[in-house]
């Protein structure tokens, strides 16, 4: 008798994975207009930007899903933050979370993310001791944790710190102005280079830029101050509430899409009620299930 190459007819179809089955694959060219993939954004191309007056966005991920819907939506630079930590992990502050907390959340992101730039933030203790610590560090965010690019919170005491990464082929981005992770020595949540303190940040911009780094990120400072600072380096800068005249701003993700509660800064623009639409969305689905109008007769085998 002849073997059938039919399929055994007791097997079930296979369904599509219920709960998700990795990141979206990137788009193919089209052979009727032959466009090309876009390219992955490099370090080059925000200083390019810096160069022709133009401006580039960054946003927060730490997960599949928004490194992907970001990615996908243009935002040039994606940044697993140490904001993770009370963002994600429920902690007060950025100090608590680790290296090894947040380099899942890097490997997640930069897997999903086909185009934008993935910068790693290198958490409270994890670079302080030593330029050798940081390389160190900085070594596990590209190789482990798949980043592109790091950044370090610090003024022109880490030049050298920022130099020996660079050396070692690490990318950095620095970060001055407020920085969330001296919070406690700062005095609390404070705007930075004021008055007397303006040349101070320009100072510690030219030297970290010197050192290597490839942008400078500034937080909670006068726009005056900012500008100043911009046009002091040759590198680009990033601001967050630091006014408009950056080449670059940033957000965390769940500030500009209303995802967090509570009284936001007044550096942040909401762009979403997220908030609002995913509770809105909870209280249908329960009461659908409370009801028995969940699941129906369409949702079952």
């Amino acid at each position: 008798m002849a073997s059938s190459s039919s399929p055994d007819s007791s097997m079930s179809a296979e369904v599509p994975a219920p709960y998700g089955n990795g990141p979206a694959a990137a788009a193919a060219p089209s052979s009727e207009t032959g466009t090309k993939p876009v390219a992955k954004v490099r370090t080059h191309h925000l200083q390019q930007a810096k160069v022709n007056g133009g401006h580039f966005a960054m946003l927060t991920a730490y997960d599949q899903y928004t490194a992907e819907i970001f990615d996908q939506a243009g935002i040039e630079v994606l940044l697993i933050g140490d904001s993770a930590s009370n963002n994600v992990f429920g902690n007060e502050t950025s100090l608590p979370v680790t290296v090894d907390e947040l380099l899942p959340l890097c490997r997640a992101v930069a897997r999903s993310a086909k185009r934008a730039l993935v910068v790693a933030d290198l958490p409270f203790g994890s670079y302080e001791v030593s330029p050798q610590q940081a390389v160190a560090n900085g070594v596990r965010f590209l190789k482990e944790g798949l980043a592109h690019a790091v950044k370090i919170e610090g003024g022109k005491f880490y030049a050298e710190t920022v130099r020996a990464m660079v050396q070692a082929g690490i990318p950095v981005m620095a970060h001055i102005g407020f920085t969330p992770q001296s919070e406690h020595s700062l005095g609390g949540y404070r705007v930075q280079g004021r008055g007397d303190d303006v040349q101070r940040l320009i100072d510690d911009a030219v030297a970290l830029a010197d050192a290597g780094a490839f942008c400078v990120l500034m937080e909670m400072v006068p726009a005056e101050t900012a500008a100043a600072v911009d046009a002091a380096v040759s590198v680009p800068t990033v601001g967050i509430g630091a006014g408009n005249r950056t080449t670059g701003q940033v957000l965390v993700w769940q500030d500009m899409a209303g995802l967090r509660g509570g009284k936001m800064a007044k550096f942040v623009k909401q762009y979403a009620d997220l908030r609002t639409t995913l509770s809105d969305a909870a209280k249908a689905y329960g009461e659908d299930v409370r009801s028995g109008q969940f699941p129906g007769p369409e949702h079952s085998f």
